[in-house]
């Protein structure tokens, strides 16, 4: 039976006659959109460290202040996360819902675990002296690095909410973008510390 259409209204919406697009559509496009926003964030922040990085105002720098070891420990935890979150994508795929959810768990624990150290490490420097305040080299570095384990902070707590409605509805298609934009944000983070720790822990020894 032939579906009839007020045409008396001319901005009304007529769901028959609109174009159709698929419940989601849009989300990846948006989600790629905030990542570029956030590059250009950490783009600026890399910038600045990059000119005001070598202002000691006498106080130590990063030979007298950077431990290598920890700070590749830190680096071993955030790419062990980043594989078992492939991990937990690749069971996904699979619609193996128990075996998502183990490895979004121990997702979640190497990236306590980079932050616990992070803090550590932030604690240890404050204690020593080290504060933003000292100099321009340290504002540069606790605004950059803290930026960095400020967004694994806001990660933690999504990948948290994703866990619970997972279990609470299951790998319905939603849940499944909302794990695939975690993921890009994940790997996002990822990328932008191998830059930390080459640009500012392994440089800053080196110069």
């Amino acid at each position: 039976m032939a579906v009839a259409i007020d045409r008396s209204k001319p901005f009304a919406f007529h769901p028959e006659t609109e174009p159709h697009h698929p419940d989601g559509h849009s989300t990846l496009l948006g989600f790629w959109l905030y990542l570029m926003s956030d590059c250009l964030i950490f783009a600026i922040l890399f910038a600045t460290f990059g000119v005001l990085g070598g202002n000691y105002a006498a106080g130590p720098g990063p030979r007298d202040l950077f431990d290598l070891n920890l700070v590749a420990l830190n680096t071993a935890m955030l790419l062990s996360s980043s594989i078992t979150y492939g991990f937990a994508m690749l069971a996904m795929y699979k619609g193996r819902q128990a075996q998502t959810l183990v490895w979004l768990a121990i997702t979640g624990m190497f990236g306590l675990a980079f932050l616990g150290i992070e803090l550590y490490e932030f604690s240890h420097l404050i204690h020593e002296g080290a504060t933003p305040q000292r100099s321009a080299f340290l504002s540069a570095f606790f605004t950059l690095v803290g930026t960095h384990g400020l967004h694994v902070t806001f990660g933690l707590i999504w990948l948290c909410v994703l866990m619970v409605q997972v279990v609470q509805k299951g790998l319905i298609p939603a849940n499944r973008r909302r794990l695939m934009c975690l993921s890009l944000f994940w790997h996002f983070l990822d990328v932008v510390w191998i830059g930390v720790f080459s640009f500012v822990y392994l440089l800053g020894v080196l110069r």
